[in-house]
């Protein structure tokens, strides 16, 4: 079993957005995305966004109301990464109760990255279901939010 997974170990500050401007599912994927692959970095956007909507089609990656967690796959990926934004407006996200997505925490991974990918979840949930998860949601730069994953 390998080390202990922390959030702030798959997210960082220029990958959490705290007003997504976008108003659907895939214009959020799209938008976390391009926190990801940035001009300089190794990722393929179109790949990347390949991976994630791939899964969603089979499934919607809604853990909570209002909380949804799209991931995907990637041989570019190496271990996981993450992006998180907030939608003040919520996004219709097909979900059986059709009510909106306001936070979306999008992970990335290689296949390899399984177990890791648990452990994230599991962190996860732990934030949502703690005092700190209100802190988050009130959270006014990237940087708060950074921080407060440091916790988990």
């Amino acid at each position: 079993m390998g080390a202990r997974v922390m959030l702030n170990d798959i997210f960082s500050p220029e990958r959490i957005k705290l007003n997504l401007e976008s108003t659907t599912k895939n214009e959020v994927f799209e938008e976390l995305i391009n926190t990801i692959a940035i001009p300089e970095s190794k990722f393929d956007s179109r790949e990347l966004f390949e991976a994630v909507t791939l899964r969603e089609s089979k499934m919607n990656t809604i853990i909570m109301p209002g909380i949804a967690v799209p991931h995907g796959y990637c041989s570019s990926v190496r271990g996981i990464i993450g992006a998180m934004g907030f939608s003040m407006g919520g996004v219709e996200y097909d979900s059986k109760d059709r009510s909106p997505v306001h936070i979306f925490v999008m992970l990335l991974m290689d296949e390899s990255s399984q177990e890791q990918h648990l452990q994230v979840l599991s962190r996860l949930l732990e934030l949502i279901n703690s005092a700190s998860f209100a802190a988050i949601r009130k959270a006014a730069t990237p940087e708060e939010v950074y921080a407060l994953l440091g916790r988990y």
